[in-house]
């Protein structure tokens, strides 16, 4: 490819425009609509590309819906009531308090199927509780928030893997399951690695909940721990589409904040539609860059010419798996997650296809190297808005996240060379990959 092509000086000019501060998917825009003029292409093709991509899936729908259900969620007390649930299950351990990071990541997982939304729902309260009197130092408790947060959009329901589902056209049920143990896996790897670290460093000893309070600290959070069961049993039963589930999923959301909890008023109502639009619009430009940007890459052929050169090279599946891992993860410490699965996935779907990947296993592994790429230093969104939460220095929570991020990635070894932790559950349900 020359330097002179018009592909090539399309991708020159969304790096410089990203550089130069503009949005990444304004960026895919016009570097696109320079590719249609070089080519003597019809302006009006990257609107119709836009058009047809957004107005095409109604399976777009449910990411606006799922942030909302996790502005609900975040705007009532019911992550006060979670964490004191999960504190009477695993606060009285050593180091407790960090296992119960882990534990409520994983539960609001399905509320909020964004690891930034996790971060911000939890992080700034986590890290009061476990900074309190001196019980964890600022960094290692900020540290744990940006791992412990990872597991959210692995774990149904999860926004990267719809947008995975949009461009793989592959069934986000069987995704949705495909992520449970791959999920509870990394919530393991954690765990341990938190109960390891907790005697070297002594952590303390949370106060137990007796046994007598435990019903009730139980019951109410039974309200919101059946918000799961009430997703997924939708879902998977037939009775709703993926998007509907959403709408359930935020319309439940709604109702326990007000009519149950009533701790949430009509501003509250508004804030929380006002944060979920905004969330919104900022992925909503992603992906309509991409969908442009895709039909460049399209139209040069590159899927095409790169999946002929993996095949020249004679490469396994498992072979093929190791070299998407280390792609992605150094491909995550630069890149925002989106823009990874709506611009580098397309183009090594079909070599995955061609080599008989399973698409389900394809989709978590992928899933699983970007969200690592949010704790990867440099550009690890997760660390940079755990800095401005915590107010710890960056180096210092790099520091701390590199142990839970090699656990991580040990993880992610077992997960790409055992398939069947990933594709276990979607079989049991009916799936035939």
């Amino acid at each position: 490819m020359s330097l002179a092509s018009p592909f090539a000086l399309c991708l020159v000019a969304i790096v410089g425009l990203s550089l130069a501060g503009l949005p990444v998917g304004h960026a895919m825009i016009g570097g696109s609509i320079l590719w249609l003029a070089l080519k003597g292409l019809d302006m009006g093709t990257a609107a119709e590309q836009l058009l047809n991509g957004m107005m095409g899936s109604q399976l777009l729908l449910a990411i606006p819906l799922f942030i909302l259900a996790a502005e609900f969620m975040n705007s009532g007390s019911i992550m006060d009531r979670l964490l004191r649930f999960c504190n009477a299950i695993v606060g009285r351990f050593r180091g407790g308090l960090a296992q119960v990071n882990v534990v409520q990541s994983v539960i609001f997982a399905s509320m909020s199927g964004s690891a930034l939304a996790d971060a911000a729902g939890s992080g700034k309260l986590m890290q009061t509780l476990m900074t309190r009197d001196g019980k964890y130092t600022p960094a290692y408790a900020a540290a744990l928030t940006c791992a412990s947060s990872v597991i959210g959009p692995i774990l149904p329901p999860s926004i990267p893997l719809i947008l995975y589902a949009l461009v793989s056209d592959t069934s986000i049920g069987y995704l949705f399951l495909g992520g449970v143990v791959p999920g509870l896996t990394l919530g393991a790897a954690q765990s341990a690695l938190i109960a390891f670290t907790a005697r070297r460093r002594n952590f303390p000893v949370e106060a137990r909940v007796p046994l007598s309070e435990l019903p009730r600290v139980t019951w109410d959070a039974t309200p919101a721990l059946l918000m799961p069961v009430i997703l997924l049993g939708c879902l998977y039963s037939g009775i709703t589409t993926p998007t509907e589930a959403a709408a359930v999923a935020a319309l439940y959301a709604l109702l326990l904040s007000v009519l149950v909890y009533r701790n949430v008023g009509p501003k509250d109502i508004y804030i929380s539609l006002v944060t979920s639009s905004r969330v919104t619009v900022s992925i909503g430009m992603l992906i309509a860059g991409a969908l442009v940007f895709n039909y460049v890459i399209t139209a040069e052929n590159i899927p095409r010419t790169l999946s002929a050169a993996l095949k020249a090279w004679d490469m396994s599946p498992l072979a093929f798996l190791l070299v998407v891992n280390v792609l992605l993860l150094v491909l995550g410490c630069f890149l925002e997650g989106t823009t990874i699965i709506l611009v580098i996935l397309p183009v090594l779907l079909p070599t995955a296809a061609a080599l008989g990947v399973d698409p389900v296993h394809f989709g978590v592994l992928a899933i699983v190297n970007i969200m690592l790429g949010l704790v990867t230093p440099p550009y690890g969104l997760l660390l940079f808005m755990m800095n401005k939460i915590a107010e710890v220095p960056l180096r210092d929570i790099v520091r701390e996240v590199m142990p839970f991020l090699y656990v991580m990635i040990g993880a992610l070894a077992l997960i790409t060379l055992v398939p069947d932790i990933t594709l276990w559950l979607p079989r049991m349900f009916g799936y035939k990959g």
